[in-house]
């Protein structure tokens, strides 16, 4: 599997900020916050600017989902929502007391919003485009199909003499048919252009600097934009920046697994699995810094997160915890009684 981006950006707030952030809003929505815990939260709310960013992450959060409705597990989140304050009128009151406070001018609140909780933001205009925890099958009109992965979007363009498709955000599997036409057919990125030699083949796009590609079919020539051009055979795959390409290696089966809603992980870091459990969640998906590089192995079901996640719970050192109906945190397990 290749790279992915592991959670919040480096500017955006810590996990264990985000996390307390998750830990004040469900007390003061339970409706058993005293005064005292309301000028303690008053306190570490007025204590930092990345305290406000966090802060106003979960308000906006909140306000976007409804947590039993958006729940893989409604009877877990009307639970769970009931002990945060499940009455909207109580919610609605608390949060307009909340905001009062946000507006005496203390605060200045800033919201800070996570990338991967956005639909195809830098792509509402593509010609097609996938939500959270969407995977599309489209039929293009020369034949070709192409699998688009969750919060991914593209762009067409046939014309007489060419057939090109442009990946803006996220994933793509592409199985080319033939063209009587006989027009070429390419694959644009921010790092290069793909050309396709018969061939079934991914594209994923790897942050902003680089493209993987992973070809399962026929073969594939890549062209970076300021490199030479290298042909990727079946079986292979590369990752190329706008400068040059890597050295080929065996292709990820975890590229072309995807399709079928399947996970394939082979000794990746738990921060790779994660980034893609989150292609399918629409709440906050958090994970403890200090778990990010624990290997993992195994398959499991890439459009089920929660289901995912107890799956990893039972073999990895791991505790899921949801303090929210739609926020999930990863952190260490802690040790049991018997044996501190």
């Amino acid at each position: 599997m290749s790279a992915a981006s592991p959670g919040p950006m480096p500017s955006g707030p810590s996990h264990r900020v985000l996390e307390q952030a998750a830990e004040w809003f469900a007390l003061l929505l339970s409706g058993e916050a005293t005064a005292a815990d309301r000028r303690r939260w008053e306190a570490w709310l007025s204590a930092a600017d990345e305290h406000r960013q966090a802060w106003g992450y979960v308000e906006n959060l909140s306000r976007r989902l409804d947590p039993i409705k958006a729940s893989a597990q409604p009877r877990l989140a009307a639970s769970a929502y009931r002990q945060a304050g499940a009455n909207r009128g109580r919610r609605r009151q608390v949060l307009l007391g909340l905001a009062a406070f946000a507006g005496t001018g203390v605060l200045g609140l800033a919201i800070w919003r996570d990338p991967s909780l956005s639909d195809a933001a830098p792509a509402w205009t593509a010609d097609y485009r996938s939500a959270t925890g969407e995977v599309r099958e489209i039929a293009l009109a020369d034949g070709s199909r192409v699998w688009l992965n969750a919060v991914s979007a593209f762009d067409q363009d046939y014309r007489p003499d060419q057939r090109l498709l442009r990946l803006r955000q996220g994933e793509m599997l592409i199985d080319t048919a033939s063209d009587p036409l006989r027009r070429p057919f390419h694959v644009n990125t921010a790092q290069g252009r793909l050309r396709a030699l018969g061939t079934r083949f991914n594209v994923r796009l790897d942050g902003d600097a680089q493209t993987t590609l992973s070809v399962y079919g026929g073969a594939v020539e890549v062209q970076p934009r300021a490199g030479q051009a290298t042909i990727v055979r079946a079986g292979h795959q590369l990752s190329f920046t706008a400068a040059g390409v890597s050295g080929a290696r065996p292709a990820d089966p975890a590229r072309e697994a995807w399709t079928r809603g399947v996970l394939i992980a082979r000794n990746i870091p738990l921060a790779e699995v994660v980034a893609e459990l989150r292609r399918h969640h629409r709440g906050h998906l958090g994970l403890a810094p200090e778990l990010a590089g624990l290997p993992v192995f195994g398959s499991y079901p890439a459009d089920d997160p929660e289901q995912a996640l107890a799956m990893l719970e039972t073999v990895m050192p791991i505790a899921v915890r949801r303090p929210l109906p739609w926020w999930i945190s990863i952190e260490p397990r802690k040790p049991a009684a018997a044996d501190r």
